[in-house]
């Protein structure tokens, strides 16, 4: 059986052999979570979660970049209250609470919200040339929402470096802090032995070991909204304003000095 939604999609779902295979397949705004997409991850997501032929999920992406993040034009003209962002928590907890396994397949970059997006996941597999980096507070925005997957996946320490300094950092610091299971240069056969190895369980053995290794997890509403206000409140500020103009322009925030300085959202 071979199920895909066809066309101009931005996000497509292919079933065989027992796996669901979503692709982020936006390659024009390097797979940004515009409005299209987040919506076409909402569905794909609940209809692999449905379909009993499914019983392993693969989040993976169209060209070069896994997920850039937000999209930084639809937000910069939302209105109060309507940002993007908001939708985000509904995403995280569709891949964190999937009764099915998710496995994140990340053969290139990924950027803020789209790490968000693989940290949800339950095993993360990246090619040895992917990059990393929380690029929030580069154009004045502050990661909330995603660290309620990355803190539960990422060790302490290294969640305060990276975060703080919006650096971009190779696939084998990912594996080093926990935020990627595994790397390898063959992605797609790497992705395939995991997949192999979460078919051979039973359905309801992996939903209910998933069920119970989320406990430590607080992905409530009431700590998402905590987060929500403080990045909404962020994202009209001011600085933010200036941040977003200075991406758009390809030029460094005003808060920069113009010397030795280098953007880090690409």
């Amino acid at each position: 059986m071979n199920d895909r939604s066809h066309g101009a999609d931005p996000v497509s779902l292919d079933v065989a052999g027992g796996v669901g295979t979503i692709t982020l397949d936006s390659p024009a705004n390097r797979n940004a979570l515009s409005a299209a997409v987040r919506a076409g991850l909402r569905v794909a997501l609940d209809t692999a979660a449905a379909n009993p032929a499914v019983r392993v999920i693969v989040l993976t992406h169209g060209g070069p970049v896994f997920c850039s993040g937000m999209d930084l034009k639809e937000e910069a003209v939302a209105g109060p209250g309507r940002q993007g962002v908001r939708e985000l928590p509904a995403i995280l907890r569709r891949i964190s609470r999937c009764p099915k396994p998710v496995v994140a397949r990340v053969g290139g970059p990924a950027r803020a919200g789209g790490i968000g997006l693989l940290a949800a996941a339950d095993i993360v597999v990246a090619a040895s040339s992917a990059t990393f980096a929380f690029t929030e507070v580069r154009i004045g925005l502050v990661p909330a929402v995603i660290t309620v997957p990355v803190l539960h996946r990422v060790a302490p320490w290294a969640a305060r470096e990276l975060l703080l300094t919006g650096d971009v950092f190779p696939a084998e610091r990912a594996l080093q802090i926990g935020l990627v299971n595994a790397v390898d240069d063959d992605v797609d056969g790497c992705v395939s032995r995991y997949v192999r190895s979460l078919l051979a369980g039973g359905t309801k053995a992996l939903a209910a070991s998933k069920a119970l290794l989320q406990d430590g997890l607080d992905d409530s509403d009431e700590r998402y909204g905590r987060l929500l206000e403080l990045s909404a409140a962020q994202f009209a500020s001011a600085e933010a304003a200036e941040g977003g103009r200075s991406f758009t322009e390809k030029r460094p925030p005003s808060w920069v000095s113009h010397q030795g300085q280098q953007q880090v959202t690409d």
